[in-house]
């Protein structure tokens, strides 16, 4: 069967009253502020949010303690890389040194052979 349209004016302010009616009895009904099951429900509300404050404040302490630990950690690594750079950077330029003085030596052993050979000839003559 179809339902019957009622499109009159009467019938839509009829309409509207009977909704407003059920939503002031609704309103009535409804516990009020100092019914103890309203009280109980909003300690319980209270005790979750509580609940939740403390939650996100421990995630905040754990998450700035990591953050502490990992800023630690990563000064450490800079400090043993530094090092490690230093350290290879020592190394570099004492074989750089010790490089050199064996140019310096070569060159004199050269130098000397070279003396040597000149002393020779000229005692040939």
């Amino acid at each position: 069967m179809k339902k019957q349209v009622r499109t009159a004016f009467t019938d839509r302010r009829q309409d509207a009253m009977e909704a407003k009616k059920k939503l002031l009895e609704k309103m009535k009904a409804a516990p009020k502020a100092d019914d103890p099951e309203m009280i109980a429900k909003r300690a319980e509300r209270a005790a979750v949010a509580k609940a939740r404050e403390e939650r996100q404040a421990e995630r905040a302490r754990l998450k700035f303690e990591e953050q502490e630990r990992k800023a630690a950690q990563d000064a450490a690594d800079a400090a043993a890389a530094y090092a490690a750079e230093h350290a290879e950077a020592i190394a570099r330029e004492a074989e750089e040194a010790a490089r050199a003085e064996r140019a310096v030596a070569d060159m004199a052993a050269m130098k000397e052979k070279r003396d040597q050979r000149y002393a020779a000839r000229k005692a040939r003559r």
